[in-house]
């Protein structure tokens, strides 16, 4: 008998997540504009859920916690796999 932490779950995915693109730009638009890094800023938010690593420049940090940061996460791994990922493999 396995345990239970030793099988894989599975996760099924909707469609496209719509308005997570258009918070990301603008929230990236928000922190560029006030000196920070986009990318190091939205990885500290993703990690700890804290929204203080989100600027409040433009409305950003209200606007990125309209969207669960799984979906988030969720629409960030897909483009990964879409963009990299199944493109390796199939060339």
């Amino acid at each position: 008998m396995s345990e239970p932490h030793e099988q894989t779950g599975v996760y099924r995915l909707g469609g496209e997540l719509p308005g997570v693109f258009e918070i990301l730009l603008e929230v990236y638009r928000a922190l560029q504009e006030r000196g920070y890094s986009p990318k190091d800023q939205l990885v500290g938010y993703l990690i700890s859920g804290d929204p203080t690593y989100i600027t409040s420049h433009r409305g950003a940090r209200s606007l990125i916690r309209k969207v669960e940061r799984d979906r988030i996460l969720e629409e960030l791994v897909r483009f990964y796999v879409d963009s990299r990922i199944r493109p390796a493999l199939e060339g």
